[in-house]
């Protein structure tokens, strides 16, 4: 208790006085800088309106696969904005994606179900996919809604136009004709009613004029790659048989929209009737890489390799066509039926078999063929051909390997649509 207590020193205590106002000093100044862990830092917002911008100058460009992608963006940033599901949809049914496009039209109807142009796309699309009735009711609903608009009839007129190429009723084509008349009148200038217009001439075989409306109808807009191959398909014709010129189109339709195969297959068909079948083969091949269960590019490779002499190949292309299988990739390819629309494919198949001399199944084909189309002058005529050949080679007359080529009779199966 009488100990003597320490002195303090003033040196120690001024110390300790700077450290502790200078930790509160960098408290200050620098702690309200730093972010507390875990919390996300904040970065500038885009506006909405910025994703259609970009989403339509991409379109403006040619670029529809990357306008799709920044359709989709803007959809995701704003999706109550019918108008987005509109342009997106009309993209994907140039880009051939049918069942996106009623996806994204359905979803603008639920956000605003009297817009016109949504009633219409649905109805073009429908259409595009062979459901006429559905087709219609959607686009008689567009016209109630905006009965003055000749986009909806243009598309109506297309309707019209498939419809006849898959019933073969001219009283259909000639309503598609007063239609896509009507459309011009109102809308004389749109994309759409030059297209509606040039796809009824070309049905009607005023091949002139139908090039007059397609061209005018890209000059508006020279990115869809659909329009270039409908202009292609009018210069293929036999009256204009423009084969350079039809195949200029089918490759822009192709650098426009790659992953489409019928641009390929197309200019396949050009090539063979050119008598260039190495070509030809070569772009029937790309068809059936773009789309491998599609038997009807396997049945058109299969056609192109009989005609070039390759007998083996073609039974084995023609071979998944009629009785279905997998490729080598392991790609399921599911068979056609026997009809007037596939016998082209049984016929060459039975010849190529024959030539192969493998009868057995050549002669049950060629039976098949004349009980089933009898009404097919060219697949009577290639079923007797079977017939034939199968009887020279049993009698030892015929021997044929797959290195030759077709012999005149061979040929006259006619196989070029």
């Amino acid at each position: 208790m009488n100990r003597r207590r320490r002195r303090m020193n003033p040196i120690r205590v001024f110390v300790l006085l700077v450290l502790i106002g200078g930790v509160v000093y960098l408290n200050q100044l620098i702690g309200t800088t730093i972010q507390p862990p875990f919390v996300p830092t904040p970065t500038a917002t885009k506006a909405p309106e910025s994703y259609l911008t970009d989403a339509q100058a991409l379109e403006n460009e040619g670029k529809l696969i990357q306008a799709v992608n920044a359709y989709k963006e803007a959809i995701r940033v704003d999706p109550d904005n019918a108008g987005s599901y509109i342009s997106l949809a009309r993209l994907q049914i140039y880009l051939k994606s049918y069942d996106d496009a009623l996806e994204n039209l359905g979803n603008a109807m639920l956000l605003n179900d009297a817009n016109a142009m949504a009633f219409s796309l649905r109805g073009w699309a429908l259409g595009l996919t062979g459901q006429f009735l559905d087709a219609k009711s959607a686009l008689d609903q567009a016209i109630a809604i905006d009965p003055n608009n000749g986009v909806h009839y243009a598309h109506l007129a297309e309707v019209y136009g498939l419809q006849y190429i898959q019933d073969g009723d001219f009283t259909v084509l000639e309503e598609a004709r007063s239609i896509s008349q009507k459309a011009q009148e109102l809308s004389p200038n749109a994309l759409e009613t030059y297209r509606a217009r040039g796809y009824i001439l070309y049905l009607y075989g005023q091949y002139q004029e139908a090039v007059l409306q397609y061209e005018k109808a890209i000059n508006l807009n020279p990115n869809i790659a659909d329009l270039h191959l409908a202009l292609g398909r009018v210069y293929r014709t036999n009256e204009l048989a423009e084969y350079n010129l039809a195949t200029d189109e089918f490759r822009l339709a192709d650098n426009l929209n790659p992953t489409d195969p019928m641009p390929d297959f197309l200019l396949s068909r050009v090539y063979f009737t050119q008598g260039e079948f190495t070509t030809a083969i070569q772009y029937a091949e790309t068809a059936v890489r773009d789309e491998p269960s599609n038997p009807d590019w396997h049945g058109n490779l299969g056609t192109l390799l009989y005609r070039n002499g390759e007998y083996g190949k073609a039974i084995t292309e023609l071979g998944l066509v009629i009785k279905g299988g997998q490729t080598e990739d392991g790609v399921v390819v599911e068979p056609l039926p026997l009809s007037y629309d596939t016998a082209a494919y049984f016929y060459t198949y039975g010849l190529a078999l024959a030539k192969a001399g493998e009868c057995g199944e050549a002669l049950q084909l060629s039976q098949a063929l004349i009980q089933n189309v009898a009404n097919d002058e060219f697949a009577m005529f290639n079923a007797e051909e079977i017939v034939n050949i199968c009887q020279q080679v049993a009698d030892g007359e015929l021997i044929i390997t797959p290195e030759e080529t077709d012999g005149d009779s061979a040929n006259a199966d006619s196989t070029t649509p």
